[in-house]
């Protein structure tokens, strides 16, 4: 039996153009070679309108999408442990009136 192979240390680093920003609008494509994460700011200034402004776009290759996704069901997973289920919104609500914070 071989041992487990030791896990390599990671440094982490933020480039000169690192940003963080606030996105509650989130769009997927997906192609054969990649997942496109869409992040954006939606808001609403009358009930039949929408406006999503679009800021950033994040390409990442399935492996790395199938990543993430086990990342964010992992997590999602212990906060609800923690406060309690996160219940989505029905779709045929519609989207809140007014601005959006």
């Amino acid at each position: 039996m071989s041992p487990a192979p030791q896990q390599p240390h990671v440094n982490l680093a933020q480039t000169p153009d690192y940003r963080e920003s606030y996105a509650n609008s989130v769009q997927v494509r997906v192609s054969v070679w990649d997942f496109q994460l869409v992040f954006g700011l939606a808001s609403s200034e009358s009930p039949d309108e929408v406006t999503i402004r679009n800021h950033q776009a994040i390409f990442l290759s399935p492996q790395q999408a199938k990543a993430l996704y086990n990342v964010l069901g992992q997590n999602l997973a212990q906060y609800e442990q923690a406060f309690g289920p996160l219940n989505l919104e029905p779709q045929s609500q519609g989207f809140p009136r007014g601005p959006v914070n």
